[in-house]
C-alpha cells in the first residue's frame, strides 16, 4: 500500500532530512514550505530522480484557510494520509521586552497554531483510517526554557502539551503522537552563532558536537514506522545536553 506522509516545512533543514528519509523508505512525501518555493521544489526533483515519489504544495501553515486547502489537494491527489511531521517553525534570540508584537504573533502562529491547526485536519482523516501518526518537532527549550528564547521556549512547551493532550483522544482510534525534542541542530537556524558562541555550546553537550538533521530524520522515522507502541512521549534528542 502506497503510504503518505506530509512534513511542514521541508523545504530545508530537518524538515527537509525528514523528508528524504521517509522517501527512501518508499513512502511517498508531501513537502511543504511558505515562501522557499526553489528549494522546495528542487528537493522535491531530487526524490523523484532518485527513485522516489514526491509533491510539493506552498502554504502557510499559520494560517487555517490555506492548511484546510493544503489538506484537500494531499485527500484529492492520494485519498489517505498516514502520518504528518509538524515540522514548520521560525526562531527569534532576543530580550521578550524588545520583540515586535508581529513577530511574537509569527512565532506562536508557525511554531504552535500551525501545528494545531494541521494536527485537526490530519485527526480527521487519520481516525476514519484508524490508524496514523503525528510527529511533532519541538526544542528541549519546550521543557526547560531558555533566557531570550522566551516565546520561542513558550510555543515549543505549548507543542509538548498539545501532543500529550491529543495522545489520548487520538489513541483509541490507533493514532500515535508523540514530539521530537530537539538540542541545538546543525541548520541554518543556528548560524548566527559566532565560532567562539559555538564553541562554548558544544562545551555544555556531553557528546561534545551539534546534532545532524539526519540523526533526527531516521528518529521521527522509527517512531512513526517501528514504535508502535510509543505515545504521548516528548523524546529529547539532544546529546545529553538537556
Amino acid at each position: 500500500m502506497e503510504r503518505v506522509v506530509l512534513v511542514t516545512g521541508s523545504s530545508r533543514g530537518i524538515g527537509l532530512a525528514v523528508a528524504g528519509e521517509f522517501a527512501l523508505n518508499g513512502w511517498t512525501v508531501v513537502l511543504n514550505c511558505r515562501n522557499n518555493a526553489a528549494l522546495m521544489h528542487a528537493a522535491a526533483e531530487k526524490i523523484i530522480n532518485d527513485g522516489g515519489r514526491a509533491c510539493c504544495i506552498l502554504a502557510d501553515v499559520s494560517a487555517y484557510a490555506e492548511c484546510e486547502k493544503m489538506f484537500d489537494e494531499i485527500i484529492g491527489a492520494y485519498g489517505r494520509l498516514d502520518a504528518l511531521v509538524n515540522n514548520a517553525g521560525v526562531s527569534y534570540i532576543g530580550l521578550l521586552q524588545s520583540m515586535e508584537v508581529n513577530i511574537i504573533d509569527e512565532m506562536i502562529g508557525a511554531n504552535l497554531a500551525g501545528a494545531v491547526y494541521c494536527s485537526k485536519l490530519a485527526a480527521a482523516i487519520m481516525v476514519s483510517q484508524k490508524s496514523g501518526s503525528i510527529i511533532n518537532i519541538s526544542s528541549v527549550w519546550g521543557g526547560a526554557g531558555a533566557s531570550c528564547e522566551a516565546a520561542y521556549s513558550a510555543s515549543k512547551g505549548g507543542l509538548n502539551a498539545l501532543t500529550q493532550a491529543l495522545s489520548k483522544e487520538l489513541g483509541p482510534s490507533g493514532v500515535r503522537v508523540n514530539a521530537v525534542a530537539c538540542g541545538v541542530i546543525e541548520t541554518d537556524m543556528n548560524d548566527w552563532l559566532s565560532p567562539d558562541e559555538r564553541e562554548s555550546l558544544i562545551n555544555e553537550i556531553p557528546l561534545r558536537r551539534l546534532g545532524k538533521p539526519e540523526e533526527i530524520a531516521k528518529l521521527v522515522y522509527f517512531l512513526t514506522n517501528d514504535a508502535a507502541y510509543v505515545t504521548g512521549q516528548i523524546i529529547n534528542a539532544d546529546g545529553g545536553m538537556a
